[in-house]
């Protein structure tokens, strides 16, 4: 492969990552927190149609992905088992305590997975951060072996991976406390419903944004070892973006 043909690939992966944050955003976010929060009265689908109506936005996004990309998507996996756990519930019409549950356990699940996998060879900050999506995985690793750095650098992987899992725990408990404070009418009403769609758009400056915080502190955290250890520079690291 040419330079030039490099330099294309390069930009079109860009572009496609930047399209599938969007697309994430719109299917994910916006579009149920507009049904929900607009179209969940008897004038229009009421409270279980307008449920319906926006789980399957995000469970089609999620299945669309698996099907284009042909290979299991860990942030597919984690939005289409969330909705479908966050519908099933809100459709039986269970108080909204085990909602609030829900919303805290799954990302300490993931918390727990991301502490767990420092013990297996995949450590899950691998996928997060440490991947050829974000930087120069093999570039960098060359370099680590270059400069005999390669074990400290797997100790500061396991630093990075305890931020990761910090930013799963913070999440899980915003979640909780959002959900304890907004759900509070009685399931299968309009009412309720609206504060599902509430939730869903409160979520993103709640919870996402100090998560993200953290999350992005790890990823400083580690291309700052990164440096430190490969002696490479910023663009080094980053130069297929």
């Amino acid at each position: 492969m040419t330079a030039e043909q490099k330099t294309i690939e390069s930009k079109t992966n860009t572009n496609q990552q930047k399209g599938g944050l969007l697309f994430n955003l719109l299917f994910n976010i916006v579009i149920p927190t507009v049904i929900l929060s607009k179209f969940s009265s008897d004038e229009y689908l009421g409270p279980m149609y307008s449920i319906v109506a926006a789980l399957s936005f995000p469970i089609a996004y999620g299945i669309r992905d698996f099907m284009t990309s042909h290979k299991p998507n860990f942030f597919s996996i984690f939005g289409v088992v969330n909705v479908i756990l966050t519908g099933g519930m809100s459709l039986m019409q269970l108080d909204p305590q085990y909602i609030a549950i829900k919303e805290a356990a799954v990302p300490a699940m993931f918390g727990i997975a991301t502490m767990i996998s420092l013990k297996t060879r995949y450590p899950l900050v691998r996928t997060f951060l440490f991947n050829e999506q974000v930087m120069q995985v093999q570039k960098v690793n060359e370099a680590l072996e270059a400069n005999g750095n390669h074990k400290a650098f797997e100790q500061k992987l396991v630093n990075a991976s305890y931020m990761v899992a910090a930013s799963f725990f913070l999440s899980s408990v915003l979640n909780y406390i959002l959900a304890k404070v907004v759900l509070v009418s009685q399931p299968g009403t309009t009412a309720f419903t609206e504060e599902l769609g509430k939730m869903t758009a409160l979520s993103f400056p709640v919870i996402a944004v100090p998560s993200t915080l953290v999350l992005m502190g790890a990823l400083w955290y580690l291309i700052s070892q990164i440096q430190k250890l490969s002696h490479l520079k910023l663009e080094d690291i980053f130069d297929h973006m």
